[in-house]
Order: structure tokens, then C-alpha cells, then sequence
């Protein structure tokens, strides 16, 4: 080799050398972004060095570096979210070593945030195989751990979040699995696209666990959060959700099955395996996202956690939040629902609120049904569509009788609400009314039956002329799901002595209906007590 080579090669070495401690520098402050820029640089010099060094030795030390580099980069990008690059890195460096124990982890850590739980086990197990590892054993294994509960989660839809219900909260919420139960996508009468049971599913049955794409959450003021909070807390989501949809390639395919609010009859009907965790890894896309179809996606399909159909579990209660659930979108409205929601942490739970059949769609409430037919069709009208479902078509026929609005206006006027309840209920004896059409009628009406069940004084005016408390609540259950007015309503009832152990487990029923299969009783009635503490303030 000439001299002028023996320069160029030590300018190289010296110029690597600077890097390496410039990025490491970089890594320890946790200063990912110039971190990655700077094991760019690193990496794309060592890269040169090895195409132009004919030396064995020299090119097997400079791939050890080279391996290193892309392990630490990868790390950097994993940090930052950008897990389809971080995946590539990890691959290029374990082609070079494939026992690399910092790129096995690395990856492990990226394939369990793809939510590929068994892929991602290989990995922490490979990395257990160094002997060398016995210092990272307690975090090596902790990830084997994780590993088999997420997959035994994703494959059973078994959570339980007992716990950390009973700790108060208190920590992060639990690692949960992405899981799709027995559901698929199909056409739905009510709009568009919809979800559907594929068999028969009982109240509490958790049917769907996704986690966000991205959410925003602000701290709630007495009012709620103002016009102007609203708008920046927005601005950030959209900003976080263009972010991840750059990103990932598989994100970006996921958000674009959405329906961005027009001709929703003619979208594709995708298949229900693109949701699942198994579907094909993403890789980095530098097609820029259209604005402006993500912002009709977003507007159309972004769901907030203080829903009338949903529940918030943990520290984020005390937040005004939204975010993007994509299979969760999925789901419409319907007067007479079947299903709620649970927000943990970045996670939602879709369960039945009350048995489902198979074949049936499964809908949330997108405001509060229980209210007469004009109060809803006004509410609906605020989400740009119609309500369609069975009650609605029914209540247009019933309530054009003269004798329905006479009972509206009763209402309006505060009248004695044990009156109103005996009217609607002989009324609806008179048109032979029965089955579900009752309970349709009677979530309508319910301000009025909240209040005469509610009462002792009308209780005792009314009893015998109206029906039970319980025979009520059954009727409403039956057609709109479980409800915490309803709960509530079955819980008084009980604590006036008149209770038993059937009663018992219909509140037991109830309280899965709104809370879903994922604690057991002990939990429950912690979290009863909770919602009680709750309407006492």
C-alpha cells in the first residue's frame, strides 16, 4: 500500500473514531435524533471502508463496528418511533451477526411493539443463549414474560385487569395485547361499513382490544376544555397521526380503509386478517400522506374517551382526550346498541353491553339514547347522518299518534313522572306494544322512569300500577345495552332491602355489561363503589 493510501485509510480510521464518540456522546444524553444522524455518517464511512479494504482482518473489524452501529442507530430510531427503519437495522445487523445479542433485544422490543408477540419471543430467547447475558438476565426474562402473556391475551382475548383496579389505579396501566375476537366487516344497512358478530357473544364479552394510533389529551376544566384548547389539542393529534402514517407503511394502509365521510356505500370491504397483528410488518414510506383526506378521515372516524358509550380506567380520567382506533372506527351507531368501550391507558376495549347475536352488527351509542325520537334526530343530525335502526323506524309510526304526544307534553310540563310512566304504560297495553318495542319505548321515556323509581314518595304512590323496577330495566337492557343510569336505578332497589340473590347477579350481569369481562367481582364492586362515590359529588 502507498503512502498516500496509509493516509487515506488513517484519515478514515480517525475520522470513524471522532464519530463513534460523538455518537455514543449523543446516546448516553438520550439525544436520539443526533444520535442517528451522526451513526449515519459512522455507518455510511464503515460501509466505504469495507467495499474499498481487501484485509480479512480489517474487514471482519470493521463489520463488528459496523454491526454495533447499526444495533445502537436502531435503538435510537426504536426510541423515536420509527420502527420500520429500526427494524431494518436490526436485520442488516444480524446478517453480519446473527447472534448479536443488542440487535436481537433491539428487534424483540420493535416486533413486540408490531404487536408480534411469538417473533418477538424468538428474539429474547436467541439472546438468551449468550452466556455473557447473565448480568441482563432479570430483563431478559422479563421480556420472555411479557412475550407469553401478550400472546396469550392475543390469542384468548382473556384480560384481566383486577389489580390494578383494586391498587386504585395506581402505576401504568397493564400491557395489553392487540386482540380481534369473532368479528368481521361487512355492509352495513345503518351506513356504509360496519362490524358484525360471526357467532353468538354474551354481555361482558370482550370483542376487540386495539391500541391507538395516536391520541391527545388535555386536562379538564369544570367546563371542559375551551374552543381554543380544542383546536390545539386537535392541531397536535393530526400532527401525531401524519407522523406515524409517515412512518409506517402498514399505518398509513391501515388509516386509508377509513371512510372519509363521502360515498361511503362504494368503499372496499377489507378483510378483517389486515387488522390483525400477523398481517404483513410495514416499511418506511416516503409517500407524503394527503392532508387533506386525513383530515376527513380524522373528523369522520375519531372517537373522544368521555363518550356516553365509554368508560375511562386509570389517570387519563382526569383528561379531555381523543385519538384514532382504526377497527374501533368501524363500528356505527345505533339507537338500540349492543356495545361499550373501555379506554386504558392507549388501548380501547369493545365489549358487548348485552348479548349479541350471530350475524348481528355491532353498534356503539354516538350520543344518549335515552331520549325521545326528535331529541335524537336532532343529536344525529350534529353528526351529519340519520339514524335508521329498527327503534327509530318504529318510534316514526308511534309517536304520530295524538296520544304519545299528549304524553310528550305531559312530560315537558314536569307533571307528577309516576303519571306519565302509568300513561305510557297503558297506552302501550292499548296498541298491544310488547317485547322489545316496549323497552324502546321506555329508554325514551326513561327521564320519566328514572325519576318515579327513583322516588320513594312516588314508589309508594305508584306501586301496583306501574311495573317493578326490575321488570323496567330488563326491558331497556334488552334493546339498548347496559347503562350506569340503569345500574344505578337496580342498585337503589337493592339497598332498599327489597333484594336477593337473583337481584344480585342481575347487577353482577349489569356492571359486565358496562364494564366487560375484565375484572372479577371483587374489582367490580370496588368499581361500583367508585361510580357511587362519583354521583354523590
Amino acid at each position: 500500500m502507498g503512502q498516500y493510501g496509509q493516509e487515506h485509510v488513517s484519515t478514515a480510521e480517525e475520522l470513524m473514531q471522532e464519530l463513534r464518540i460523538k455518537a455514543t456522546e449523543h446516546l448516553i444524553r438520550e439525544e436520539w435524533q443526533d444520535s442517528i444522524q451522526v451513526y449515519s455518517r459512522f455507518i455510511k464511512l464503515c460501509q466505504e471502508q469495507i467495499s474499498n479494504t481487501h484485509q480479512q482482518d480489517q474487514i471482519t473489524k470493521l463489520q463488528k463496528s459496523l454491526c454495533l452501529a447499526l444495533s445502537n442507530r436502531a435503538e435510537c430510531l426504536f426510541r423515536q418511533r420509527d420502527l420500520s427503519l429500526g427494524l431494518r437495522d436490526c436485520d442488516q445487523a444480524l446478517e453480519i451477526d446473527s447472534a448479536h445479542v443488542k440487535s436481537l433485544v433491539c428487534k424483540g422490543k420493535i416486533l413486540l411493539s408490531f404487536n408480534r408477540y411469538s417473533m418477538a419471543l424468538d428474539c429474547f430467547k436467541a439472546a438468551l443463549l449468550d452466556p455473557q447475558e447473565n448480568a441482563n438476565l432479570e430483563t431478559l426474562n422479563g421480556y420472555l414474560d411479557k412475550c407469553k402473556k401478550l400472546e396469550f391475551q392475543s390469542k384468548t382475548g382473556y384480560f384481566d385487569l383486577s389489580d390494578w383496579v383494586l391498587s386504585g389505579f395506581r402505576g401504568k396501566p397493564p400491557e395489553m395485547a392487540e386482540y380481534i375476537g369473532p368479528v368481521q366487516i361487512k355492509r352495513s344497512e345503518l351506513s356504509g361499513r360496519g362490524l358484525f358478530a360471526i357467532k353468538n357473544i354474551d354481555a361482558g364479552t370482550v370483542m376487540l382490544v386495539t391500541k391507538a394510533i395516536a391520541t391527545e389529551r388535555g386536562i379538564v376544566s369544570a367546563g371542559g376544555p375551551s374552543e381554543n384548547a380544542q383546536m390545539v389539542m386537535w392541531k397536535n393529534f393530526v400532527d401525531k397521526v401524519v407522523e406515524s402514517a409517515i412512518k409506517c407503511k402498514r399505518i398509513h394502509q391501515l388509516i386509508s380503509t377509513l371512510s372519509a365521510g363521502e360515498d361511503g356505500d362504494n368503499l372496499e370491504v377489507p378483510e378483517i386478517s389486515l387488522f390483525r397483528p400477523e398481517a404483513e410488518l410495514g416499511c418506511q414510506s416516503n409517500e407524503k400522506p394527503d392532508m387533506v383526506k386525513i383530515l376527513s378521515i380524522l373528523d369522520v372516524n375519531s372517537l373522544v374517551e368521555d363518550s356516553v358509550s365509554a368508560k375511562v380506567f386509570g389517570k387519563n380520567s382526569d383528561y379531555y382526550g381523543i385519538g384514532l382506533w382504526v377497527l374501533a372506527s368501524f363500528i356505527n351507531h345505533s339507537c338500540k346498541p349492543n356495545a361499550r368501550r373501555l379506554h386504558v391507558g392507549d388501548h380501547v376495549v369493545v365489549h358487548a353491553s348485552r348479548d349479541i347475536k350471530a350475524g348481528e352488527e355491532i353498534t356503539f351509542a354516538y350520543f344518549d339514547v335515552f331520549c325521545p325520537l326528535e331529541k335524537r334526530k336532532e343529536m344525529s343530525l350534529t353528526w351529519g347522518f340519520q339514524c335508521a335502526c329498527k327503534r327509530c323506524k318504529f318510534e316514526e309510526e308511534v309517536c304520530s299518534k295524538q296520544d304519545m304526544k299528549e304524553i310528550e307534553m305531559l312530560l315537558e310540563r314536569g307533571i307528577d313522572a309516576g303519571s306519565v310512566v302509568f300513561r305510557l304504560e297503558e297506552r302501550m297495553r292499548r296498541w298491544t306494544v310488547r317485547g322489545n318495542e316496549r323497552g324502546y319505548l321506555r329508554a325514551s321515556f326513561w327521564n320519566a322512569y328514572g325519576e318515579a323509581y327513583g322516588s320513594e314518595k312516588l314508589i309508594r304512590k305508584w306501586r301496583g300500577r306501574i311495573p317493578a323496577t326490575d321488570v323496567v330495566v330488563d326491558s331497556v337492557v334488552d334493546v339498548n345495552g347496559s347503562d350506569d343510569r340503569l345500574l344505578r336505578l337496580l342498585r337503589e332497589e337493592l339497598s332498599r332491602g327489597g333484594g336477593n340473590v337473583v337481584d344480585m347477579e342481575k347487577t353482577m350481569k349489569l356492571s359486565r355489561g358496562i364494564y366487560g369481562k375484565v375484572v372479577k367481582k371483587q374489582a367490580m364492586r370496588s368499581l361500583l363503589e367508585l361510580g357511587s362515590q362519583e354521583q354523590m359529588l
